[in-house]
């Protein structure tokens, strides 16, 4: 499937943000893969948008998490700069910084900045909000089987056993998941300090 429309239309809806003067854009990422997402955010970048997070309505609750782009304040500049040197991208001709095709990869001069993206992207999923997603889908999946049995009329040994057993594996793939986003927040977060980024902002908890 070709990414290249998807990142259009994401990109149209952007810059409509834009020409309305909004001081944030949010969106879910719409694709699988987060490197895709920092695609995006490379090219929101070139027309005044800057990449900033997991938005403040964003709640751990959601399916799909909310990211914020916020408004720089060259943004005009930068989009009547962008659109000058692209003038077909939003709408099928060549984006700034990547490689033409069905599947669009990052040209040399955008390919660090992207990767930064990406390391920005996996530091927010990993944060704060996701542990507090874990611990919520640590009660609310046990408790559903509970609520299940109970229904059924089922609160016998046989079934609560099965119940238990059922709780103990969800927990442990839970610890597991939790255990390989602490690893991954670390990896990344590390890249970011490598290249003199800091980020969350201003030190604040992802």
């Amino acid at each position: 499937m070709s990414l290249r429309p998807q990142l259009r239309s994401q990109l149209r809806a952007l810059l409509q943000a834009g020409e309305q003067g909004a001081a944030t854009y949010t969106t879910i990422n719409p694709w699988n893969a987060r490197r895709t997402f920092a695609l995006f955010a490379y090219l929101a970048e070139q027309y005044g948008y800057r990449y900033a997070g997991l938005s403040p309505d964003h709640s751990p609750s959601r399916g799909h998490p909310v990211f914020a782009f916020r408004r720089l304040p060259d943004a005009a500049e930068r989009a009547t700069r962008t659109r000058a040197r692209y003038p077909d991208g939003p709408l099928g001709g060549p984006l700034p910084g990547l490689t033409p095709g069905r599947k669009p990869a990052p040209l040399p001069e955008a390919r660090q900045e992207v990767e930064l993206l990406h390391a920005r992207i996996k530091v927010d999923l990993y944060g704060t909000s996701s542990n507090r997603r874990l611990r919520m889908l640590a009660v609310a999946v046990p408790l559903g089987v509970l609520i299940a049995l109970a229904v059924n009329g089922s609160l016998e040994p046989v079934p609560l056993a099965v119940a238990g057993g059922i709780a103990a594996v969800w927990w442990l793939y839970l610890w597991l998941a939790a255990a390989i986003m602490r690893r991954g927040r670390r990896r990344y977060g590390r890249m970011l300090e490598q290249a003199g980024v800091e980020w969350p902002p201003g030190g604040t908890p992802g």
